[in-house]
């Protein structure tokens, strides 16, 4: 096979490796896109410039296209495709470099992607109600006439 596409790949990928939901691939991808576009936004010397992504700056950068993408529904979607830890978006990101989609320097390894944090804290916490900010309880505000 000379050349095949990404969802090919993935296809093979996933036959080797069923944990991922395929989709779950495409969103790695798309992610790591946008972390590099968010990065060279922010530091303007990697502008138009190939850069490496470390596996630490690839979580955060994925937990925030998941909050964008999915909103409140984030930890389920990404749970849905067999996500539920970051080491699992490392061995997302070491299966495509295997099938050589990604690349990697002689630094990189999938424990990289260890423990970066906590799945409720990432995708849960930023949507439960915010604890007293100083207003009125519902008792106060509801409570008298």
């Amino acid at each position: 096979m000379e050349n095949p596409d990404f969802g090919e790949v993935v296809a093979l990928i996933c036959k080797e490796d069923p944990r991922f939901d395929r989709r779950a691939y495409d969103f790695v991808r798309l992610g790591l896109n946008r972390t590099v576009e968010e990065m060279a936004k922010r530091d303007s010397t990697r502008a138009g410039r190939s850069h490496h992504v470390s596996g630490p700056e690839l979580l955060e950068g994925l937990r925030g296209y998941a909050l964008d993408q999915f909103g409140p529904l984030a930890k389920t979607v990404l749970n849905a495709w067999g996500i539920s830890r970051c080491i699992h978006f490392g061995d997302i990101v070491f299966n495509l470099i295997e099938y050589n989609i990604f690349s990697k320097t002689d630094n990189d390894r999938r424990e990289d992607f260890s423990d970066i944090f906590d799945f409720d804290e990432a995708f849960v916490k930023p949507f439960l109600p915010s604890g007293r900010r100083g207003g009125r309880s519902s008792a106060q505000t509801y409570g008298k006439a």
